[in-house]
């Protein structure tokens, strides 16, 4: 039927998944249990095609899909029909559901969760705050002062995140609710703003603008989607749903002439707008959602280039709308020329099955080349970090020959040996540095012993930095968006460190992860810290992540120089050159 939406989205089993993954983990069950469930739930949320439509159409073919077995594919067509699984009920009504949230905090996890509730019966956050308050907590063995005021902190910031989805997370519900809403025959306009037009890596609630002809529709098209678990508020110019995961949508329509002035207020930031606005007054001007007025005499806002031309400034691309000097730029017009993903030459880390990925070395190598890149890295573990299967010596010297192999199959596309090297706790490397110098890209991460003092981990992420072989600093924070704070950590010392040893920043564009944030990014650039931009692509689908990580970058106020590999082969070569 012309219109029809899927009532289960890709995201939706992948967080059913997610949830079973963390309801076993509390539970203590098999490793590699949990990991199937973690690994299925990154593959369906990766995914182009609908799983709902492979499940209607031919279940079989999810079983072709990377760590979806028979089992998996089974668990798929279950929620596709029923919503839910029964093994999802199971395990809720053996576990108390407040668990999943205290493993949550960063701080914790499923062991100490399961300590709290076996001692004490805590089975939630309040629970859990009056205990760590009352220093109840500290009668349990390794509970000190440190670590109650770590679990205190990490409670005030889920309190203060709210019902925050991850950029990737809303645009995978929005994106489909936008095409549902352009099939009306009477819409004329439609844009998202908000946050999400500024590309935050974390984003609450949606609004959506449109312009539509004499006779309404566009509002009760709205009103209509399939996957609206609530209706808040319904009317001529304003609509309001929440979607069935929690996320609230306001759709609001507006008048042609205003359009660009509703899309510049409604997009923010606030601070920016105030500004925007106080420069406006001024001038005599007044400026609102409805447009540009002197008096009563309206002088502007059908667009948003007339809102900022009102008050003598070229237009500002959304992603720097933070009030954080981008109008003072505008005025002297010496805003930057952000980076644009397709100026991206190459993947500079990505992981295949000889560590944790899903697909092979020439899979990626095939994948990349579709994506019209020059060069890319393997960059698998090494063998400090377990749960990955990572290599050892001899395993990266069985995938040099392997990579050497792909390379004569493709020689139109560079691959670059790399590895994902582990920083140990002293800051050393986790590979011998015969090995290290035969690879020809040196990846340094920290993937263990987060709980170090900031004085520690700063010099424990340093040493490695200055290490000869060391050309890229990944994820640098370690943080995970709603999972776990980022390690403490000096980052002045680091970006300092990072220039003088000539030693490049990762932004990690894994949407759970967007590390570097966007200031530590525009800190690096000021300091003239070369920065990277890589999927960590543990599967095909994932390299697709990259547009993440640039909007990252321009929030940072990246440009093509600024970004390492948006330079061609012969060019980045030197850049690595030992």
């Amino acid at each position: 039927m012309a219109g029809a939406v899927k009532l289960i989205e890709n995201i939706d089993i992948g967080k059913i998944f997610e949830e079973v993954a963390d309801l076993l983990d509390l539970q203590g069950a098999n490793q590699f249990r949990v990991r199937a469930y973690r690994t299925a739930a990154r593959t369906v949320e990766s995914l182009t095609v609908s799983c709902a439509s492979l499940a209607t159409t031919d279940p079989k073919a999810l079983q072709t899909l990377p760590g979806i077995a028979k089992d998996l594919a089974g668990k798929i067509c279950e929620i596709v029909q029923t919503g839910d699984l029964a093994v999802r009920r199971e395990l809720i009504a053996e576990i108390p559901e407040g668990l999943v949230e205290i493993m949550r905090i960063p701080a914790l996890g499923p062991k100490r969760a399961r300590q709290f509730y076996d001692a004490f019966g805590i089975q939630s956050l309040v629970a859990l705050e009056e205990a760590a308050r009352s220093g109840k907590l500290r009668e349990l063995r390794g509970i000190k002062e440190t670590l109650e005021a770590k679990i205190l902190q990490g409670i005030a910031d889920r309190q203060a995140a709210g019902g925050r989805f991850r950029l990737s997370e809303a645009e995978a519900y929005v994106k489909p609710l936008v095409d549902f809403l352009r099939q009306s025959q009477r819409l004329r306009a439609i844009d998202v703003a908000g946050s999400y037009r500024r590309r935050r890596d974390t984003v609450g609630d949606i609004d959506i603008l449109a312009v539509e002809g004499k006779r309404p529709a566009v509002a009760n098209r709205f009103l209509s989607y399939p996957l609206v678990r609530d209706v808040l508020a319904k009317g001529d110019t304003k609509c309001s749903i929440v979607l069935r995961p929690g996320l609230q949508i306001d759709l609001r329509i507006v008048r042609e002439e205003s359009y660009g002035a509703a899309l510049h207020y409604f997009t923010g930031s606030k601070p920016h707008n105030i500004a925007i606005r106080t420069l406006g007054v001024k001038q005599g001007l007044k400026i609102n959602e409805y447009g540009v007025f002197r008096g009563d005499r309206r002088i502007g806002g059908h667009t948003e280039e007339e809102v900022f031309g009102a008050v003598g400034l070229p237009w500002i691309p959304p992603e720097l709308r933070e009030d954080r000097g981008e109008i003072d730029r505008a005025r002297e017009n010496r805003l930057p020329k952000l980076v644009e993903a397709r100026q991206i030459k190459g993947d500079l880390q990505m992981h295949t099955t000889y560590s944790d990925g899903k697909n092979t070395i020439l899979e990626m190598l095939q994948a990349c080349r579709d994506l019209g890149y020059e060069y890319l890295a393997i960059t698998d573990h090494t063998k400090a970090v377990a749960i990955t299967g990572g290599l050892d010596r001899a395993g990266f010297r069985k995938q040099f020959r392997e990579i050497e192999r792909a390379q004569k199959s493709l020689p139109q596309i560079q691959i670059l040996k790399g590895a994902e090297v582990d920083i140990l706790e002293d800051g050393n490397l986790d590979l011998d540095d015969a090995t290290l110098r035969e690879l020809d890209l040196v990846v340094v991460s920290v993937h263990s012993r987060f709980n170090m003092s900031r004085t520690d981990m700063t010099r424990r992420v340093t040493r490695a930095m200055r290490h000869s072989a060391a050309r890229i600093l990944a994820h640098p924070t370690g943080r995970i968006l709603g999972r776990r704070e980022p390690y403490p950590l000096d980052m002045e010392e680091v970006v300092k460190t990072a220039r003088d040893h000539g030693v490049m920043l990762e932004i990690n564009a894994q949407p759970e992860r967007l590390d570097l944030n966007d200031l530590h990014t525009q800190m690096a650039k000021n300091a003239g810290v070369k920065l990277v931009i890589s999927s960590d692509a543990h599967r095909v689908e994932e390299l697709g992540c990259m547009r993440y990580g640039v909007d990252q970058a321009r929030r940072g106020w990246c440009e093509t120089q600024d970004v390492a590999n948006t330079r061609r082969w012969t060019e980045f070569q030197k850049l690595i050159a030992k």
